[in-house]
């Protein structure tokens, strides 16, 4: 699906071109005066490229700029340049593992900086003319194009050395950095051959050849994370730690309700509080300016703002609930229809329906949304966490009155995004900018949301209800599946809906239930998209965060209705999908499905695909003498095609399940006349470090083109566990979250 998303795009809409060449998109380093001009062309599954040099180039200390994505300093360090957001889910690491890789580097050599926002250069070509960081596409779409540019670097070091010391290029060799000619006795490293390298002519360049699998000696292995470091020792930066001279903190005060506006403000006793130094109204609130971040915060409680709610969403989340299921009593709009259900149904020995409710959930990660901005006679510059560079870069510049190439992003490391820093509005970033316009010229202002102003103000993962219902033949094998889904649509008025509407259908309101991999002869999905002003967006693994749950949950009851085994009644539907039921089999194995456990204890198993990832995950449980439960153990089977470091994809499995599992236990946004109820992690609960369970990841070994890994640890987690509930007690959790139903 991300794929598709350019094709909505038109030139206007962020301020890009939208159709930028290969070639354009491949030349040129960054950040220097002068780079190498290369033009290749690469095809996933065709290892040999020709590679067609225009020159070389140099940065401004001398070093070898082979590509858009390298750079080779004097010092024998070796530069990533990574055009994808660093958020926690080692994208550096992966990305300059691939890199390293073909350059034949040493992993000591190796550093990563945040690319600059340049969609000419640094697009995700999952989403097109677009630079940003999302859909666990970071290295699905890097993979050939780094797996190139560090081949092509490796190619122009031996040929820089062949022509210093005058031998044949076919007798040297390059390992961990270095490289020799035997016959010769000479060797050299990297820095030492930078220089040459730069000013190399463009005839010297010959085709390049990625490596063989076979011959991989990083990809594969678990090499540190380059990231690590920095962030256990302080040293990383984030947009909270920039510090500029002259630099002042503003927040906002934002509506209390949904659709709000300013009528009027009272900003005297905001003006004498210490530290204050201006209020200035912006359209989406007043922000106060101050010296220092607790003199911001102290003067806004100190403003006195009189709000116009005459446009508001003043709904409450009942009334809300209210709507959706009456409108799921109701036909929708279909997303998928095969076969005749209606006469399955009606043919079927035993049908089974069930209803689940899914809340509103926030994001809520652990650095809420903040950034710097300075405008000054140049143009804009901001420092952020930025998550879709090419998006906001056309926005501050549409908010500033500048044209795109005039906004100057830095990307830093951020704290979690969990997708709330990809928004279409640049909601944060276009507040700074308007602060920054009301300031003094080239003053910079570093604009922060509280973590309360995130959850009762920002953007959530929105509320569904869905209704399913299946028909069992006399032998228990499923004939006959329907599910509709009532919810809000995440593109609805975007440059996506384009592309991600298709018959009125939202594709992220679907996925994971529009593509049940199981083989079920008569088939309906449809969907009713409401209106709400609520503002919603992706949340981590998007429509697959509430459609694994409702199909992996019913599928249960089917097995359970068919009086059989839950592993079973799954691999009978699956022998069509074999990648689903590798990954099932492997957790069920490892898991030891069937093994008897001790009195009160159960397991329970989802299995899912997202973002083209394929995991399944067995949940262990205690059942508790108050009636809670305890998660003891998970076990996940992940298949994501080649795997780059598999440190980081358990990491990331381990991180989903904890992400995960906290939504599906406790996350719930509540309305109550349209305001928000909740507003830190007091009431907003977020999984404990005591409940985390123990998790075994399994790596499925694979040749297929790698996939992500950021999400889809996510959606199984709790329809294995609520799976494993029922096994123990025989209640089945149709309501999100858990303590809508049990004790947690």
């Amino acid at each position: 699906m991300l794929k598709d998303f350019a094709k909505g795009f038109e030139a206007n809409d962020f301020g890009v071109e939208t159709k930028p060449s290969r070639r354009r998109f491949l030349q040129g380093g960054a950040a220097v005066a002068a780079g190498l001009t290369i033009g290749f062309h690469w095809n996933a599954g065709m290892p040999k490229v020709a590679l067609a040099a225009a020159g070389t180039g140099t940065d401004s200390a001398g070093g070898f700029v082979p590509n858009a994505f390298i750079r080779v300093g004097t010092d024998n360090t070796v530069t990533v340049l990574s055009k994808h957001l660093e958020m926690g889910q080692g994208v550096y690491t992966g990305l300059a593992t691939i890199v390293a890789e073909e350059l034949d580097a040493d992993w000591s050599q190796i550093r990563v900086e945040g690319a600059p926002a340049d969609a000419a250069r640094y697009n995700n070509t999952a989403f097109g003319p677009v630079q940003g960081t999302g859909g666990s596409s970071s290295i699905a779409n890097s993979y050939d194009q780094l797996r190139m540019a560090g081949a092509t670097a490796r190619a122009l070091l031996v040929d820089a050395a062949a022509v210093d010391w005058n031998v044949d290029r076919g007798g040297i060799t390059v390992e961990k950095g270095v490289v020799s000619h035997a016959a010769s006795g000479k060797s050299a490293t990297f820095g030492d051959l930078a220089a040459k390298a730069a000013a190399m002519p463009a005839s010297v360049a010959s085709t390049v050849t990625v490596k063989d699998p076979s011959k991989f000696t990083l990809i594969g292995t678990s090499v540190p994370r380059v990231d690590g470091k920095s962030k256990t020792n302080g040293t990383a930066q984030f947009a909270l730690d920039v510090v500029l001279p002259g630099m002042v903190t503003a927040v906002i005060a934002r509506p209390p309700v949904f659709g709000g506006t300013v009528k009027a403000v009272d900003d005297k006793a905001a003006l004498a509080v210490p530290g204050v130094v201006k209020v200035v109204q912006v359209p989406s609130g007043v922000a106060v300016v101050a010296t220092n971040f607790w003199a911001a915060k102290k003067g806004r409680e100190a403003l006195a703002v009189e709000w116009d709610r005459s446009k508001a969403e003043t709904r409450g989340s009942a009334e809300l609930l209210a709507e959706y299921k009456a409108l799921a009593e109701k036909p929708g709009l279909p997303a998928r229809k095969d076969g005749d259900v209606a006469k399955a149904l009606a043919g079927a020995a035993k049908t089974v329906t069930a209803s689940f409710e899914f809340p509103y959930l926030a994001h809520a990660p652990m650095e809420p949304l903040d950034c710097v901005v300075r405008l000054d006679q140049t143009g804009c510059e901001i420092w952020a966490g930025d998550q879709f560079q090419t998006i906001d870069q056309g926005n501050a510049a549409a908010a500033a009155g500048l044209k795109p190439d005039q906004v100057r992003i830095n990307t830093l490391m951020a704290g979690g995004s969990f997708g709330r820093r990809a928004n279409i509005v640049s909601d944060y970033i276009v507040e700074a900018v308007h602060i920054a316009k009301a300031l003094d010229k080239g003053t910079p202002v570093k604009l922060v949301w509280t973590r309360e102003d995130d959850i009762q103000g920002g953007r959530y993962r929105p509320m569904y209800h869905h209704t399913l219902t299946a028909g069992l033949d006399a032998s228990g094998k499923p004939v006959a599946w329907q599910h509709r889904i009532v919810g809000q649509s995440i593109v609805d008025g975007t440059p996506f809906e384009a592309v991600m509407v298709k018959d009125g259908v939202d594709g992220t309101s679907v996925e994971g239930a529009s593509n049940l991999p199981y083989d079920i002869p008569n088939m309906l999905v449809d969907l009713h998209t409401t209106k709400v002003g609520v503002p919603v967006l992706w949340w981590r693994a998007v429509g697959s965060t509430h459609t694994a749950y409702s199909t992996e949950v019913f599928v249960d009851e089917l097995a359970h209705a068919a009086g059989k085994d839950p592993v079973e009644f799954r691999r009978a539907m699956l022998t069509h999908h074999p990648r689903h039921l590798a990954v099932l089999n492997l957790a069920a194995e490892k898991a030891g499905w069937g093994k008897p456990l001790a009195e009160g204890k159960a397991r329970g198993v989802a299995v899912h695909e997202s973002f083209s990832t394929f995991v399944a995950q067995v949940a262990e449980v205690t059942m508790r003498p108050d009636g809670s439960v305890k998660v003891d153990r998970v076990v996940c089977a992940v298949d994501c095609g080649v795997a780059i470091n598999p440190d980081v994809i358990r990491a990331q499995m381990e991180g989903g399940i904890g992400f995960g599992l906290g939504g599906v236990m406790y996350g719930e946004v509540t309305l109550d006349k349209g305001k928000v109820e909740q507003s830190n992690f007091h009431d907003y609960r977020v999984l404990r470090i005591e409940e985390m369970p123990a998790v075994e990841v399994h790596i499925v070994q694979s040749n297929a083109a790698p996939t992500g890994v950021g999400e889809p640890g996510v959606p199984p987690i709790g329809p294995a566990v609520a799976n494993a509930v029922f096994a123990a007690t025989g209640r089945r959790i149709r309501n999100l979250p858990f303590t809508r139903d049990m004790n947690v």
